[in-house]
């Protein structure tokens, strides 16, 4: 509780250091007392670490910092008030026919500011001469860790090879039950136990992909509706839903959908057996084949299920435990493993043997000194005994959340605000955070990348999961259980379920509302305002039927965050005007067609997203006057009308979706798109997405565009799609200069080029411009003949090209690593840092090479971080270059498909993970793979030689290449066999 106190205190603070000296305050005549309440303030944050420490155990001071909670937050409700009054007298500079409900205004504001002043002063006496609060300075928190890389956030297989034996067994027993009408296997064992990986690697085994039709992956929270549970389950198995869709329905249309067909459902975290026996089981049975696996914490949940196989998963005993904190923690010195190893068994025995729990104290462990003393203090750490929390809420579990610094806390809790199971954005949480209040300025960085530090933090200390399919941690998840722990420490301020719910909790006081039902929302407009007028923030999650009206507008008067993403909101009222402490609007993927000229009176709005709104075509002339917006939203939103004057938002540093403007005309007020030199003004930016770039007329100018922008990190250039007619030469001529006009700045770190109809890229793309690159996506670029010679880029760690339609040879131009430009001792590398490389959809690119002809290059690396090549859908490319295999000693896995004119594939010793290879007809050999652990070859029916390939535990193959003319199937598998014996892993896909 304090935690949250302290950041609004010091908000608060900071906003009053801020405007007690601006005019508009003045014209109010209230600064004195503003400045006495900054004091007041200052003195109070000083009693909050005493507080925070007694209050478990007093229940005067538990009181005391829950009314001193309710007026901070009143307070920072008065001084926007403040601010925002002062600001419209000071437009409006008194005439005689206004001066007395001026008067009367600046009266209301300096009354309501005394009276407050009054109340948290006797707030204090009380904390001072009753309480006998002590005066404890906070320690500065900094952050502990700055976690930049991307892919090393999927985290490593630590301790894996029991799981994968369980996994193998339990494949098996799936495959041999798979023409079953319902089999079920119930895997069960305590939170955190590890029961959903399990579940995972079961249903991402290929063998398990190749058999069945249909696949869905289920969360089942312990308050599930039926009807979004049906609707889950057919959007998983390929099917669309009406709105509106009745139970009945929804059951029928899953019937029918698996009737004859085979499928594989997950059903993860069941807490009740209902859900399959009067939800699932009737309309499951029309398939002919079906598997249904059901993670539980309960056994009598599987019993009742009916499960024909139950695995329980068993705790991890105290040496794999250890082996596990001391991977996580990445501790490399045998020196230190073998000193540490007494006590982290003994702090491995206080998790319980969960790896959830050992996980999350490796990481707190990771922050502290790597002593036998240090570690000693933190066992003994009383936030292991914390008594007052549900059971499976204790220990490790507690005193990951109680040792995380106090800027994290609040960060944390609020996750436990989005649904159970429910996939996270970073950017929104970034976002979120922001516009809670929850970040402050530091080290002259922007709020939304000290929020990104704060993200990647968490992630790094295993309190938020990363997507492993997102590259660089974008999106995220919570464990189930740190999610329960959140929610319970933040119950009295959140709220999450369907509005009627909150009419039971009148004792509460919710600050953040999320509704999550896709049932009628009338009942909204009908709640009393005093239930929820406390509210700062209001999430939609799956509500397709809201109406935004002004009863509802004005009973969520203080809202500083109304998100109201994927709504069918057809209309915002003019009386949005009135949220004066609105931070941010998101109406992503509404049915709005407008917005009111109102909405200028948001001052303090930072946020206003509208992308995907399909009936959107023109943006209120009011938005030039939202003077504190940090991020406007468009992408997708079909905007033709647009005010001129965007550069005149100083603080926007998102801007995504910049229609370019397709007139000469400047002096409109309205206009089609806004114009490039509208970006010069715009020094914060950070993240910029252009769309319909052709449209530009190259600048006679010689001011830059880009390069100034010391805070850029992302850009986006999307121009026009193709269409069948082709661009003129001077068309041509046109987007080739706008584009080299674009130089970005040093510290960009991603860059997307999407349908750019120039023969050359912009010279621009070198080590020299973009020596801070990280990522970079070139899609559609149809028209140049080649690629850009990008293999310098010193920091780039993915790289995607797709639809390079006229490239038809990769050379050793692409490296741009050139002998004769290399001082005598110096040795060149190729992609230094590239981790991940997809090449898509690629018709005519029929060679790869590194050099030329049979020179030998001196001296040079080649992609010597490579972890994972993509070959997809290239069906003219005759062959690898040999140096690949040979240089890229980091590569795990290899992925090749639809490379018709691909004969061979030889020679890569270091691959040490996976090969896949699939519908390359003209394949006749593999060879020379020693180290690959996982072999999938399917539809490559000229394959007659695999070979060398000793270490290889795991072979899949389809139909067609059983009947191998070659005889190397046998071999490989006598091969396995004699090294593995019944641990080989083999399946033969019948189909």
């Amino acid at each position: 509780m304090a935690t949250i106190i302290e950041i609004l205190v010091r908000s608060c603070v900071n906003k009053l250091q801020d405007i007690i000296t601006e005019e508009a305050i003045l014209i109010l005549g209230v600064n004195k007392e503003l400045k006495e309440l900054q004091q007041t303030m200052e003195q109070i944050q000083y009693f909050l670490i005493d507080a925070e420490q007694r209050r478990t155990e007093e229940l005067a001071v538990h009181n005391w910092l829950s009314k001193l909670k309710d007026a901070m937050y009143d307070a920072d409700d008065i001084i926007d008030l403040a601010s925002f009054q002062g600001s419209e007298l000071l437009q409006k500079r008194p005439s005689i026919l206004s001066c007395l409900p001026n008067i009367r205004r600046r009266r209301a504001i300096a009354v309501r500011i005394r009276d407050f002043k009054a109340e948290l002063e006797q707030i204090f006496k009380w904390g001072e001469t009753v309480l006998k609060l002590q005066n404890m300075q906070p320690r500065r928190q900094i952050s502990s860790r700055r976690l930049t890389k991307t892919s090393q956030l999927v985290e490593p297989n630590l301790v894996g090879k029991e799981i994968l034996r369980v996994c193998a067994k339990l494949v098996d027993l799936v495959l041999e039950h798979k023409d079953k009408k319902a089999y079920k296997l119930g895997i069960v064992g305590t939170g955190g136990i590890g029961k959903t990986t399990l579940a995972q690697k079961i249903y991402s085994d290929h063998r398990v992909k190749e058999v069945f039709n249909k696949k869905a992956w289920i969360y089942v929270s312990q308050k599930y509706s039926e009807v979004d549970l049906l609707k889950e389950v057919l959007r998983n198995f390929g099917v669309h839903q009406e709105q509106g869709e009745t139970f009945a329905e929804l059951s029928s249309k899953l019937g029918a959908t698996v009737e004859k067909e085979s499928f594989f459902l997950v059903l993860d975290d069941v807490w009740h057996p209902e859900v399959w026996t009067n939800l699932l089981r009737t309309p499951l049975h029309a398939a002919a084949m079906g598997i249904v696996i059901v993670t539980t914490r309960h056994d009598s949940v599987a019993m009742a299920i009916g499960v024909e196989h139950m695995h329980r998963v068993e705790l991890m005993s105290s040496q794999v435990g250890w082996e596990l904190l001391w991977r996580t923690m990445e501790i490399n010195e045998e020196r230190e493993v073998k000193n540490l190893r007494d006590i982290g068994i003994d702090i491995v025995c206080k998790c319980g043997g969960l790896p959830l729990a050992v996980k999350l104290i490796a990481r707190v462990l990771a922050t502290k000194d790597k002593t036998e003393n240090e570690w000693r203090k933190f066992i003994e750490n009383s936030a292991w005994s914390m008594s007052k929390l549900p059971t499976e809420l204790r220990g490790a579990l507690y005193l990951s959340y109680d040792d995380l610094p106090r800027y994290l806390k609040p960060c944390f809790l609020y996750c436990a605000l989005h649904p159970e199971d429910s996939i996270i954005s970073r950017d929104d949480l970034v976002r979120f955070w922001v516009a809670e209040g929850f970040i402050q300025e530091r080290d002259r960085q922007l709020l939304e990348e000290t929020a990104e530090e704060f993200y990647y933090e968490l992630i790094d200390r295993n309190l938020l999961q990363p997507e492993t399919s997102t590259f660089g941690g974008s999106k995220c998840k919570i464990h189930d259980l740190l999610r329960q722990l959140a929610w319970y420490i933040a119950e009295e301020e959140n709220f999450l379920g369907h509005p009627k719910s909150l009419v039971a909790k009148t004792l509460i006081k919710p600050r953040r509302c999320g509704v999550n039902t896709e049932k009628d929302m009338s009942m909204l407009h009908s709640l009393d305002k005093y239930l929820i007028v406390t509210t700062r923030t209001f999430i939609v999650f799956n509500c397709k039927s809201i109406e935004v009206e002004n009863s509802l507008i004005e009973k969520l008067g203080n809202l500083r965050i109304l998100d109201l993403t994927g709504a069918l909101v057809k209309s915002i009222p003019d009386c949005i005007g009135g949220m004066i402490h609105l931070r941010l609007l998101d109406l992503n993927h509404s049915s709005i067609s407008c917005l009111p000229e109102s909405i200028g009176s948001l001052k303090n709005l930072q946020t206003l997203s509208l992308a995907m709104c399909s009936n959107l075509h023109k943006l209120p002339l009011a938005i030039t006057k939202l003077c504190n917006l940090r991020r406007l939203g468009l992408y997708g939103t079909p905007i033709n009308e647009v005010p001129k004057g965007i550069g005149s938002l100083k603080f926007l540093n998102d801007l995504e979706g910049f229609p370019i403007s397709g007139t000469s005309d400047n002096n409109t007020i309205i206009q089609d798109g806004w114009d490039l030199e509208e970006l010069n003004h715009l020094s914060q930016l950070r993240k910029l997405q252009m769309i319909k770039l052709e449209r530009a007329c190259p600048s006679n100018s010689m001011d830059p565009l880009l390069t100034d922008k010391k805070h850029l990190k992302v850009l986006h250039l999307f121009y026009s799609e193709q269409t069948d007619e082709a661009y003129s030469e001077e068309d041509i001529c046109n987007i080739e200069k706008i584009c080299e006009q674009l130089t970005p700045p040093h510290n960009l770190e991603e860059l997307f080029i999407a349908q750019f109809f120039g023969r050359r890229y912009p010279t621009w793309l070198d080590s020299a411009h973009l020596s801070s690159l990280k990522r970079m996506i070139l899609f559609d670029c149809e028209a140049c003949m080649l690629l850009p010679p990008i293999g310098q880029l010193p920091c780039l760690e993915y790289l995607r090209i797709k639809g390079a339609t006229n490239v038809t040879k990769i050379g050793p131009e692409f490296l741009s690593c050139c002998a004769d430009n290399l001082a005598p001792t110096k040795e060149a590398v190729a992609f230094p840092k590239l981790e991940w490389l997809v090449i898509v959809d690629m018709p005519n690119w029929e060679e790869w090479t590194f050099v030329e002809g049979d020179e030998q290059v001196p001296r040079m690396q080649l992609l010597p971080c490579l972890k994972r090549l993509e070959l997809v859908c290239c069906p003219k490319l005759r062959g690898l270059p040999w140096q690949l295999g040979q240089e890229a000693s980091s590569l795990e896995v290899l992925y090749v498909n639809g490379a018709n004119c691909l004969k061979t594939v030889d020679d890569f010793p270091f691959l040490s993970r996976e090969f896949c290879i699939a519908e390359c007809e003209g394949l006749e050999r593999v060879s020379n793979l020693p180290q690959v652990r996982e072999l999938y070859l399917h539809d490559c029916p000229n394959l007659r030689c695999v070979e060398e390939v000793g270490n290889f535990e795991l072979l899949c193959l389809d139909a067609s290449m059983q009947d191998n003319p070659g005889g190397w199937v046998n071999e490989l598998l006598e091969q396995g066999r004699q090294r593995l014996g019944d641990d080989l892993d083999v399946y033969m896909n019948p189909s």
